[in-house]
C-alpha cells in the first residue's frame, strides 16, 4: 500500500474548504488496510457558518462526529447517490472510515451492501459493540475543545506544546478506530477482494469505459458483474464508471489540468470549449469516454448542481 490518497476527488471546491478546517487522511492498521481506503479526521471551530459538499465515493463510510455541544454519534452512510452537503459551525469534530469499494461486506456479511446505499444508519444497527463508550473513545473527551484550525499568536513553546497534543490526541483516535474495527472481525471472503480489484480497476484504467468491457476483461456476463456489485459494492457497475468519470472531471475543473498531453490549463492541440477555466471540456469529454461533450456537461450539472463551465470559471476579481 503507498499510503492514503492525496488527491481531492468527490470534495466539491477542496481548497475553500481545507481554508477553514482541518482535513487529515491516515492509514489503519495493516490487518484492515486490505478493506478500507483510509480514515478522515475533519476539526474545526468557525466563526461562520460554512456549507461542504461532496459528490460521494462508490464507498461506505463509517462516521463518529460531534458538533458543538451535542451528544457524539456514530453512524454507517452507505453510498450516497446524490450531492452530499453538510453544514459546519462552531466547532466540531469528525472521525471517519471510508472503506474500499466492495470492502465492507465482510464487517457486515449478513446483508448486501446494496442495503445500506442512499441510507445513513445509527452505527448500532448495522455493526456490533458500537456503543457510546466506543463512540466518546474515538471522538475524544471534551473533543470540541481540541484541534482548533487556524490559531495565531502563540508563543513558541505554547504553540508547540499544544501541537504535540494535538498530535498525541490524533493518534489515540486512530489507535481507537483500529481497535474497534479489528475488534469486528471481518470474515474473508474471496468475492469481495475481487470487487475491490474490480472497482480498482474502473478506477486507474481510463480503457474501461462500458459494462461489456469491464465484463469482458473479467471474463463474467454483465449480469454476473451487476449481481457482484449489488451484493459487495452497493451500485451497479454503470454508476461507479459514471462516477469516477465525474470525479475526474471536477478534479481537473478545479486544478485547470487539461486532458493528457495538454498543459496545466488546457493549451495544446484541440479546438473544443474552453469557455470554463482554460479546459477543453471536448478533448475531455472524449478522455472519459463520452460520446460528446454534451453528455459530460449533462451528467456533471446534474452531479454538481452547476454546469461544469461555471464551476471552472474564477470568482470575479479572483481570475488569474
Amino acid at each position: 500500500m503507498a499510503g492514503p490518497r492525496r488527491d481531492t476527488r468527490g470534495i466539491v471546491e477542496a481548497q475553500e474548504l481545507f481554508a477553514r478546517v482541518r482535513f487529515r487522511r491516515r492509514e489503519p492498521a495493516p490487518a484492515l488496510r486490505p478493506y478500507l481506503e483510509h480514515y478522515w479526521l475533519i476539526d474545526w471551530d468557525l466563526t461562520e457558518p460554512y456549507a461542504s459538499h461532496v459528490v460521494p465515493h462508490p464507498s461506505v463510510n463509517v462516521v463518529f462526529q460531534r458538533y458543538g455541544d451535542k451528544a457524539g454519534w456514530g453512524e454507517v452512510a452507505g453510498i450516497g447517490l446524490r450531492l452530499f452537503t453538510q453544514k459546519l459551525e462552531g466547532r466540531g469534530r469528525v472521525c471517519g472510515v471510508q472503506y474500499r469499494p466492495g470492502g465492507f461486506r465482510p464487517f457486515a456479511p449478513d446483508r448486501p451492501v446494496s442495503d445500506w446505499t442512499g441510507q445513513r444508519l445509527p452505527i448500532a444497527d448495522v455493526l456490533p459493540g458500537a456503543d457510546q463508550d466506543t463512540v466518546l473513545g474515538i471522538l475524544g473527551p471534551g473533543a470540541a475543545e481540541e484541534g482548533r484550525p487556524g490559531v495565531q499568536g502563540q508563543a513558541g513553546a505554547e504553540a508547540q506544546s499544544e501541537a504535540q497534543s494535538e498530535a498525541q490526541s490524533e493518534d489515540a483516535r486512530v489507535a481507537a478506530l483500529d481497535a474497534f474495527l479489528l475488534g469486528l472481525e471481518p470474515d474473508a471472503d474471496p468475492q469481495a477482494l475481487r470487487a475491490m480489484a474490480l472497482v480498482d480497476l474502473v478506477r486507474t484504467d481510463r480503457s474501461i469505459r462500458r459494462v461489456a468491457e469491464l465484463a469482458a476483461a473479467e471474463g463474467v456476463s454483465a449480469r454476473s458483474l451487476q449481481r457482484l456489485f449489488a451484493a459487495y459494492v452497493g451500485v451497479g457497475p454503470k454508476w461507479v464508471i459514471l462516477r469516477y468519470r465525474i470525479h475526474e472531471a471536477l478534479e481537473r475543473a478545479e486544478s485547470g489540468e487539461g486532458p493528457a498531453g495538454e498543459g496545466p490549463m488546457g493549451e495544446g492541440p484541440g479546438d473544443g470549449d474552453r469557455s470554463g477555466g482554460g479546459l477543453d471540456w471536448a478533448a475531455l469529454a472524449a478522455e472519459l469516454g463520452y460520446s460528446d461533450q454534451a453528455h459530460l456537461v449533462r451528467d456533471f450539472t446534474a452531479t454538481v448542481g452547476v454546469p461544469p463551465t461555471a464551476y471552472a470559471r474564477p470568482p470575479l476579481g479572483n481570475s488569474q
